[in-house]
């Protein structure tokens, strides 16, 4: 605010025409803090730092916030408009503003409430720009209408057969949730993962999510593996996971990292792409079973409890074989006839799930399309980063930064350009906007998981670099090659969210972060155009976009930093670090005041780093509380914002 207000000259001209201007350093200052946050917790319901006051000459408050933006933004009022408007009511009702500060100071000092509203005019001073977020909490509340009106309540999913899994709309509905709990988004996302984790689309035996399912209730899959699929799948059940920590979310992307660090990850670090649905020219044979061949590899028993719970029978479930599968419920017999609990029963199963996936890996397997992609890499970093944050997996951090080192060597040129393919030594093809849009987001998630200040860096240099070559300067919006790619009949532009979310929707949500990350002003004016370009496509058809939702609705919700001043060898910092992503914050951004990031974020600044201790500042809507140095004290202070997030909630 001191950057973006303070020292901008039509501000301070405005301040020195009509107003007295003082700024109080709290620290220097705490007994002048602690009166007037007194005030502005009694006038507003909350406190925090910017503290800003209006007061009359002897000074007695009449109006108090916190965060105020030089001109209107997102629905904060700027300071220019709340200048002017203080000034005329000065001039014009003087007296009633002074009465109202006498009342408010009587009130405070005696400890009663408040005078009612309608005799200040403080709530004359209240903003009234609400276009951009009335449009867009429309456009998300009909996203979400259609959605649930499409729900297959039985099997979850969305829609009739063929079933594809969709992850963004998921994790658009458990955002959702977050403002509206009194909705079923987190019953429509919770049957969906149960039903696709329990289904035949999921390989029990070896892990990982096939492409789509033929029928509606996830038995038969189209058994091809794609890459993209099991990055963004894995991000749905992480952050269901930080939601509702069910240890079943939690356990199927630990599955899914577990099949692509044993089957898709190459030498060097880099993600392969696919696996075929055929094996020996036929769809499914590398994955399916017969009794007979479940029989061969374990004992009579335990075959006998496998093939009940898993479902495999000698009639079959797919073309005379089996596709082993959750579906039918049998593990509760098989729990009650053993006398254990149905996890028990499924932990029982763990080494015959092993010795299966032995005896299979002697099959010929369906073939691997090796080649390297950088968008879907971008999305596979962006999963395994998460999968640090919130699961404290350092196994996951690693692969992230293998691969993400893998990409900015191999497939970037000499001259910064990122390239598309690799594959067998072979870089090909100019990238494209969705190579740099989900490796961008990759970094921000891998930024968010190990701190490193050049991963942040280089995160802004590829979005300079698309801006330069994808920016439609004329009609807004990305396209999708970029201008020094073939010249083609037309360049092609898409920001609809299908199997695969656009590079216009995971760009409006890239901007946002690194505007929040940054504090330029810039990137958040290119967001909020992004938004504004599509803005007809989203109000006409809001559940076809529901990755580009995820900007709207980042967008449109109260910000939330996390700073964490700090060495990053700190033994705390982990801690702390998991105790934040721990939780569902889709909308907070965490930065990392190491000392050596202030020319990438120069308010970083403002955050001291103390060397012997970790220093944890916690702000929302541009508003930080008292910094904390405690795990402890950390863990007191989010428990007290979750309690605010949900009085806000029921009211």
């Amino acid at each position: 605010m001191e950057r973006e207000s303070f020292e901008d000259n039509q501000v301070a001209a405005l301040l020195n025409r009509y107003f007295v201007s003082i700024k109080v350093d709290r620290e220097e200052r705490p007994d002048v803090d602690h009166l007037y946050m007194a005030f502005c917790q009694a006038l507003t319901g909350s406190g925090g730092w910017p503290l800003t006051i209006i007061m009359t000459p002897d000074k007695k408050p009449f109006f108090t916030g916190t965060y105020f933006p030089k001109t209107e933004r997102y629905g904060y009022k700027g300071m220019m408009e709340l200048l002017e408007q203080v000034r005329a009511l000065w001039a014009t009702d003087e007296k009633k503003l002074r009465g109202s500060a006498d009342q408010i100071v009587a009130a405070v000092h005696s400890g009663r409430s408040l005078p009612d509203k309608t005799s200040t005019p403080i709530s004359d001073l209240k903003d009234s720009s609400e276009s951009f977020k009335s449009w867009g909490n429309e456009v998300v509340s009909k996203a979400y209408s259609i959605l649930a009106q499409s729900f297959d309540p039985r099997y979850g999913g969305f829609g009739q057969a063929p079933k594809f899994p969709t992850p963004h709309t998921l994790t658009f509905l458990l955002r959702y949730a977050e403002d509206h709990p009194q909705d079923k988004a987190l019953e429509i996302v919770r049957k969906t993962l149960d039903g696709m984790a329990l289904g035949g689309i999921y390989d029990h035996v070896g892990f990982g999510f096939a492409r789509y399912s033929t029928d509606d209730k996830w038995l038969v899959p189209h058994f091809e593996k794609m890459l993209y699929d099991n990055s963004l799948l894995a991000l749905a059940y992480l952050e269901s996971y930080q939601v509702s920590h069910f240890p079943k979310d939690a356990q199927i992307a630990q599955e899914i990292f577990t099949y692509v660090l044993r089957d898709m990850t190459s030498p060097e670090g880099g993600f392969y792409s696919a696996e075929d649905a055929d094996a020996e020219g036929e769809e499914g044979k590398f994955h399916v079973w017969t009794p007979q061949e479940v029989e061969a590899v374990l004992d009579r028993e335990t075959a006998a409890n496998y093939c009940a719970v898993f479902d495999i029978t000698p009639k079959g479930n797919f073309e005379g074989k089996n596709i082993p599968n959750l579906l039918l419920g049998n593990i509760k017999k098989v729990a009650q006839d053993n006398s254990l609990s149905e996890e028990e029963v499924l932990q029982s199963l763990e080494n015959p799930r092993q010795a299966l996936f032995a005896e299979r890996e002697k099959r010929i397997h369906p073939h691997k399309d090796d080649k390297i992609l950088t968008a879907w890499n971008g999305l596979m970093i962006a999963a395994f980063a998460k999968g640090a944050q919130v699961l404290g997996n350092s196994t996951y951090l690693e692969a992230a930064e293998k691969a993400a080192t893998f990409i900015l060597t191999r497939l970037r040129r000499g001259d910064g350009r990122l390239m598309a393919r690799y594959r067998e030594g072979d870089t090909a093809y100019l990238g494209y906007l969705d190579d740099y849009a989900f490796l961008i987001w990759g970094l921000l998630e891998l930024y968010s998981a190990n701190g490193k200040p050049q991963i942040l860096q280089t995160a802004l240099q590829l979005q300079e670099e698309q801006d330069r070559l994808f920016f439609d300067e004329e009609s807004g919006g990305y396209y999708l090659t970029g201008s020094d790619a073939e010249e083609l009949l037309f360049r092609p532009k898409e920001s609809y969210d299908g199997a695969l979310p656009s590079g216009n929707s995971i760009t409006a949500l890239n901007l946002l972060r690194l505007a929040r990350f940054t504090g330029d002003e810039r990137w958040e004016r290119k967001a909020e155009r992004q938004l504004l370009d599509f803005r007809l496509v989203l109000e006409e058809h809001p559940s076809g976009y529901t990755a580009f939702l995820h900007a709207l609705q980042f967008a449109l919700h109260p910000s939330q930093e996390l700073i964490l001043a700090a060495s990053l060898d700190s033994k705390e910092l982990p801690e702390m670090r998991q105790l934040f992503f721990s939780t569902f914050r889709p909308f907070a951004s965490v930065l990392y005041q190491e000392g050596s990031l202030s020319d990438t974020v120069p308010w970083i600044k403002d955050y001291p780093l103390d060397p012997s201790q970790v220093t944890a500042y916690l702000c929302e809507n541009f508003t930080c509380q008292t910094p904390v140095h405690q795990v402890e004290e950390f863990r007191t202070l989010l428990e007290k914002l979750l309690i605010s997030k949900r009085g806000r909630n029921e009211t």
